[in-house]
């Protein structure tokens, strides 16, 4: 499965870090990732891959730009200028430009009305994911905002998403792109749950095993945010690399 060619959708992550070593021991020791370095051209962008397939990059921090260690999510865009514009009609910002990255693709990056960043991704040679939804791979990404009711609207603009809601009660307010089994991203309202924020993207990596993966990140210097819990929707769990950038990996629940 891969989110290809659907406008809107999430299509690549990346890892902006100021260790790549250290990154590339970390994701390659916990989900046999491999990495490919795409040469001075590209700055020396890491792409790592799943088997033969690329799953998500990996970018030097050298210091200059100011920015946290992250993961960041980008959505694919037909025309990545128009989208950063609706981005700035809608509420959002643009911290970085429109701009052509080689043969690979378009480029920008900015934040949603809430401030969670988000990348806008038009591609050329490079598609986004070779791969999705299977051990080792990206399987869902989320939104976590604190500016719910003012965030659907803008990625129904700015990105052309086809929003459902898929919960609205006091406790659980969740919304997604798509529907059902053809959803492909979601909105969850943290403010429920008294969070103090920030707003930010996270993405969920398929593990066979979600306790196994938590031990295994413990033992490569990474951390755990979230201890591993079942739901509806699998085992889920928060985990940081030894830089400290979060994402979270779910597998199949326990049997009760």
């Amino acid at each position: 499965m891969t989110y290809s060619n659907v406008p809107g959708a999430p299509c690549w992550v990346e890892l902006f870090t100021a260790d790549t070593d250290g990154a590339k021991a970390f994701y390659g020791g916990l989900f046999g990732w491999t990495a490919e370095d795409s040469g001075p051209d590209y700055g020396g962008y890491i792409v790592f891959r799943h088997g033969d397939q690329a799953v998500a990059g990996c970018m030097l921090d050298d210091g200059t730009s100011g920015a946290a260690a992250a993961w960041s999510v980008y959505l694919e865009s037909d025309d990545a200028a128009a989208t950063a514009e609706m981005v700035k009609a809608n509420g959002g910002q643009i911290y970085v430009d429109p701009m052509q990255v080689g043969e690979m693709g378009h480029m920008a990056f900015g934040s949603d009305p809430s401030g969670a960043a988000v990348g806008i991704w038009q591609p050329l040679d490079h598609k986004g994911f070779g791969v999705t939804g299977e051990a080792g791979a990206p399987a869902w990404f989320e939104l976590h905002t604190l500016g719910y009711e003012a965030v659907i609207p803008f990625y129904e603009n700015a990105f052309g998403w086809t929003t459902h809601t898929a919960a609205d009660g006091p406790d659980f307010r969740y919304t997604t792109l798509s529907k059902d089994e053809d959803a492909l991203a979601g909105i969850m309202d943290d403010s429920v749950f008294g969070s103090p924020g920030p707003s930010y993207w996270t993405f969920y990596v398929q593990v066979a095993d979600t306790d196994a993966a938590v031990a295994r990140a413990v033992e490569l210097g990474g951390s755990t945010l979230m201890e591993p819990d079942d739901s509806p929707y699998g085992r889920l769990a928060r985990i940081a690399d030894p830089a400290g950038v979060a994402f979270m990996v779910m597998g199949a629940n326990k049997a009760s």
